[in-house]
C-alpha cells in the first residue's frame, strides 16, 4: 500500500473544521479583486485548481460565473457540494490530481489561492506539473490569478513565530519549523483535530518560491506577462508592492 502524503492525510477529513480556520475569511474581498482582473465578465469559465471546500468556487458562481472546481480530497470535495447544494448554486466539483488535468484549452481563467496544491508536492517537479496543468488547461490569453509562499519572508523572519502569532485560535497549530536554504522549504510538525474530533500529528513541509523562480516558471509554461504583488488575506491588490514582510505573494499571469 502506497504512503499518503502529508497533504493527502491533512485534507482526508477536514473540510468542516478547515472553513473556520482564520485564513479561509478572505472569501469576499479576494472574488473582489478576481471579479476585476476578469473585467467583471460573467461568460467567462473559470477553473478552481486546489479548491477544497469551494469557498471561492461558490462565491464566484453566486456572482454569476460558470466555475469548475477540481480537488484531490474526496472529503474537501462532499464539504463544497454539500455546500453548493444547500445554496442551489450550480458548481462542478471533480476529483483530479493538480499534476494530471485532462483539460485541454477549457478556460478563460484559472485560479489557485490558499497554496491549493501548489506549492505542497514533495518536489520541485511536481510544483512545476501542476503550473503546466495549468497551463494546457488554458485558452490564449487566458488569466491565472494564484497566490504561494514568498521565499524572501523566511530569510529575514521567523516562519514559526509568524505562524504562532496569526493562527491564534485556529483548530491546526505549527511548531518546530525548520527552513532548509538549500530547498527553500520549510518543515514543520502540524496538530490538528479533524472533523471527526480525532486529534491528528502530522510532519509537514512546504516549498517557498522567490519572485523570479515564479517568473521563469511561467514564461517557460506560454505566459507572456506576469506581475507579483503581496498578498493580504481578503484584501487583495495590485497597489501591494512586495517586501520581505509578505507571508505569501499575489501572482497574476496571462498566456500569449
Amino acid at each position: 500500500m502506497i504512503k499518503k502524503q502529508w497533504y493527502e492525510s491533512l485534507f482526508d477529513n477536514y473540510g468542516k473544521a478547515y472553513d473556520s480556520e482564520g485564513f479561509t475569511q478572505g472569501t469576499a474581498g479576494e472574488c473582489d479583486f478576481i471579479e476585476q482582473e476578469l473585467n467583471f465578465d460573467r461568460s467567462l469559465k473559470i477553473l478552481d485548481v486546489g479548491c477544497g471546500t469551494g469557498r471561492h468556487s461558490l462565491e464566484l458562481a453566486r456572482r454569476g460565473y460558470r466555475v469548475t472546481g477540481i480537488d484531490l480530497s474526496e472529503s474537501m470535495l462532499k464539504a463544497a457540494r454539500d455546500k453548493a447544494k444547500s445554496a442551489n448554486l450550480d458548481v462542478l466539483f471533480l476529483n483530479h490530481d493538480a499534476r494530471d488535468l485532462p483539460f485541454d484549452k477549457d478556460f478563460d481563467a484559472a485560479i489557485m489561492l490558499c497554496e491549493g496544491g501548489f506549492p505542497l508536492m514533495e518536489t520541485d517537479e511536481m510544483n512545476y506539473e501542476i503550473l503546466k496543468n495549468v497551463s494546457k488547461s488554458l485558452k490564449e490569453k487566458a488569466r491565472f490569478i494564484f497566490t504561494t509562499l514568498n521565499g524572501l519572508f523566511p530569510l529575514y523572519y521567523s516562519v514559526e513565530k509568524f505562524m504562532e502569532e496569526n493562527s491564534k485560535g485556529d483548530n491546526a497549530t505549527y511548531r518546530s519549523n525548520t527552513f532548509d536554504l538549500m530547498t527553500f522549504r520549510d518543515f514543520n510538525v502540524t496538530e490538528f483535530t479533524d472533523d471527526s474530533g480525532n486529534k491528528r500529528t502530522l510532519s509537514c513541509n512546504e516549498r517557498y518560491y522567490v519572485p523570479s523562480e515564479i517568473t521563469w516558471m511561467l514564461k517557460s509554461l506560454g505566459f507572456q506577462k506576469t506581475d507579483i504583488f503581496g498578498a493580504k488575506l481578503g484584501a487583495f491588490s495590485r497597489k501591494d508592492i512586495l517586501t520581505t514582510e509578505d507571508f505569501e505573494m499575489l501572482v497574476i499571469a496571462e498566456k500569449a
